[in-house]
C-alpha cells in the first residue's frame, strides 16, 4: 500500500471522500464533462504514474484544457471520479488539493520581487524557512542573481521560470502547465522544453502539460495522450506515436503521412501482404490496426528514399516506380519533395541533404522506395485527412 500525505502541500487537507487505493498518481475514471449540450470530455480513463511528465496533446477545443482544469478543481465534472495519491477529489475546493497551475501568462505579482514571488505561497502558509526554500528554489530554476529585479524587468523565459519557481515551492503532488510555452518566441521555446524537462526531472514531481504544440509534447513528455473531440486517441511513449500511430488523426497531427489507399491480400503471423495501386508491398502485422480488407497503407516522409529511375536504393521490399517530381522545396537540413504517382496522388518526400544524392529538379522521374518495418496499415473508414489541418495550425 502507498503512502499518502495526510496533508497536502498546499496547507489543506487532502479531502477523505472515497477509498483509498494502491495507486499513488493521479488517476481519472469515466470522467464525462458537459457544457450544455456540449461534450467537451467524454468518459475519460487516464492514469499518471506518480514522478512522470505526462503531456496531454491536441487542437483548440479538443477538451485537454478542460481536463486540466477538472484536475485543478476549477471545473467540475459532470460525472466520474478523479483521484490523486489515493484519495478522491474530485470535489475538493481547489486550495484544497495538492496541486499547483503554471499558466501561459505567468500571473507574477508586478509589485513584488522575484523572491516575494517565489515565496509567497509558503508566507501565506506562515513557514518559517522561507529563506531557504525560496533560495534554493531560485538556484534550481538558475535565478538566484534575479532575486531582487521586479517581473518587468526579465525576460519571457525568466518570467516562466519565476512562475514555475513559485508553483514548485509548494511541493505539489501534480504540477499543472497550461500552454506555459505559448508566449515565447520560437528559440526561446525550444530552450525551455529542455529546461523545464531538467526541473521537472531533478524535482522528481509529476508535471501534466497540456499542449496542441506536437514537437513540445514530444520534446518533453514521457508519455503523450492525444486528444481529439473529448476523447484520447492514442497513449504512449513519444516515439511509439510517431512510429506506430492507430488512427489517421494521429498520424497526421503528429507530423506528417502519406496515406495510401490499399486492398489486403493476406495476413500472416508477421507481416501483412497488401496491393497497394497494383503494387504488393508488406506492413508489420504489429502496425497492421485494421481487420477490414481494405485500408491506408501509411509512411512517414522521412522514411521513403528517393531516386532515378532503375536505381538500387537501401530500402529493400517496398518499391514503387513511376513518379514525377512536382514539387521542390530546399529547408537546409532537408529537401522536401511533393512527387506525383502514376495513380494521380502527390506523396511527399524529406531527403536529408548529405551530400550523397544530387537534388531532383521539377518534372525529373523518379523512384521510390521504403523499408516495409516503417510502414503501418489504418483503417479505411477513418478519413485520411483527419487532424491534418489542425496539426498544420
Amino acid at each position: 500500500m502507498s503512502q499518502v500525505a495526510e496533508q497536502s502541500p498546499g496547507g489543506g487537507a487532502v479531502p477523505a471522500a472515497g477509498e483509498e487505493t494502491a495507486y499513488d498518481g493521479l488517476r481519472l475514471r469515466q470522467v464525462t464533462k458537459r457544457f450544455g449540450g456540449f461534450t467537451a470530455v467524454e468518459t475519460l480513463d487516464l492514469d499518471v504514474p506518480r514522478g512522470s511528465f505526462f503531456a496531454l496533446l491536441g487542437p483548440s477545443g479538443c477538451g485537454k484544457t478542460t481536463t486540466l482544469r477538472m484536475v485543478a478543481g476549477l471545473e467540475t465534472p459532470t460525472s466520474g471520479a478523479i483521484e490523486l495519491a489515493g484519495h478522491d477529489i474530485t470535489y475538493a475546493k481547489p486550495y484544497r488539493r495538492p496541486v499547483n497551475t503554471v499558466f501561459q501568462n505567468y500571473a507574477l505579482f508586478p509589485h513584488l520581487d522575484i523572491f516575494e514571488n517565489v515565496a509567497f505561497g509558503l508566507r501565506r502558509r506562515k513557514r518559517k524557512d522561507v529563506a531557504d526554500a525560496v533560495h534554493r528554489m531560485l538556484e534550481l530554476v538558475e535565478l538566484e542573481s534575479q532575486a531582487k529585479k521586479k517581473p518587468a524587468q526579465l525576460s519571457g523565459g525568466q518570467q516562466q521560470r519565476v512562475a514555475l519557481a513559485r508553483a514548485l515551492i509548494n511541493e505539489p503532488e501534480v504540477l499543472l502547465l497550461d500552454e506555459p510555452l505559448g508566449a515565447l518566441d520560437l528559440k526561446l521555446r525550444r530552450a525551455m522544453q529542455i529546461e523545464i524537462k531538467r526541473i521537472q526531472v531533478e524535482v522528481g514531481l509529476t508535471f501534466v502539460h497540456v499542449t496542441h504544440d506536437q514537437e513540445e509534447a514530444m520534446t518533453m513528455a514521457d508519455t503523450v495522450a492525444v486528444m481529439n473531440a473529448g476523447v484520447i486517441e492514442q497513449m504512449g511513449a513519444p516515439a511509439e506515436l510517431y512510429e506506430n500511430p492507430r488512427s489517421t488523426f494521429v498520424a497526421n497531427f503528429l507530423g506528417q503521412s502519406n496515406l495510401i489507399e490499399g486492398r489486403v491480400l493476406r495476413r500472416d503471423a508477421d507481416v501483412v501482404s497488401v496491393d497497394m495501386q497494383g503494387i504488393t508491398v508488406s506492413v508489420p502485422a504489429a502496425r497492421a490496426h485494421t481487420d477490414g480488407d481494405r485500408g491506408w497503407v501509411g509512411i512517414r516522409p522521412e522514411k521513403v528514399l528517393i531516386g532515378e529511375p532503375g536505381e538500387e536504393l537501401d530500402a529493400p521490399g517496398n518499391t514503387i516506380p513511376g513518379g514525377v517530381i512536382s514539387d521542390v522545396s530546399f529547408v537546409g537540413v532537408s529537401t522536401q519533395y511533393l512527387v506525383r504517382m502514376p495513380w494521380g496522388q502527390e506523396l511527399q518526400v524529406f531527403s536529408q541533404n548529405t551530400g550523397r544524392h544530387r537534388i531532383f529538379r521539377h518534372g525529373e522521374p523518379v523512384e521510390l522506395s521504403w523499408r516495409p518495418e516503417y510502414a503501418f496499415l489504418l483503417d479505411i473508414s477513418q478519413d485520411a485527412h483527419a487532424g491534418a489541418e489542425e496539426g498544420e495550425e
